[in-house]
């Protein structure tokens, strides 16, 4: 068995970096609503949590001042970028300047922005939040849901953005895992 790891030493955390950005995450832009109007940022740190009751997670940092501005709406919104929405994600991955300048954007039914061409988009209401190092873990109950965009999915691996196709060029084999939370399940399909 190997050693724990010792925080705070740089050449772990780039070796941290270095072992998971070998795992592919889609790229979502958590929206929001403050006293001084719409907040977001990017998120690679997102998930499906729960079918029943239907709930996700997404890990902003301790630091965000985006998340500590939309904290207190109690909801927020993950807009699921497309593959053509590259320049959302760079937009929304900086801090500083007014990020809704020149983005197209609705409210949701709990009123944080649906970023107008996002692939899909998951409303929600917060449900608790927990101490997560040096980010939070943000459990959110799902209000609502949004229509899926017939394209493909922003990806982001090994430190760059990517493509459906450059990380498969094969293709989608079309296999059907039944034990994934976000995969129908081969009895739901009847």
């Amino acid at each position: 068995m190997g050693t724990r790891l010792q925080r705070g030493r740089p050449e772990v955390a780039a070796r941290y970096r270095s072992v998971l950005g070998h795992f592919c995450t889609g790229v979502t832009v958590v929206t929001g609503m403050s006293a001084d109007g719409p907040v977001g940022f990017a998120c690679q740190a997102f998930a499906a949590l729960s079918l029943d009751p239907p709930l996700v997670v997404f890990c902003p940092q301790r630091t965000s001042r985006s998340w500590a501005a939309m904290a207190s709406s109690g909801a927020f919104c993950v807009n699921v970028l497309a593959e053509d929405q590259r320049e959302i994600s760079t937009v929304f991955g900086r801090a500083g300047a007014d990020k809704f300048a020149g983005i197209s954007w609705t409210p949701s039914a709990t009123g944080a922005p649906v970023l107008d061409g996002a692939l899909t988009w998951v409303d929600c209401e917060v449900s608790v939040v927990h101490d997560a190092g040096d980010h939070v873990m943000v459990v959110g109950a799902v209000v609502d849901l949004g229509p899926v965009r017939e394209t493909q999915p922003l990806l982001f691996y090994r430190g760059r953005y990517a493509s459906h196709a450059e990380l498969d060029p094969r293709g989608w084999s079309g296999e059907v895992l039944d034990n994934l939370l976000t995969w129908q399940r081969q009895s739901e399909w009847s």
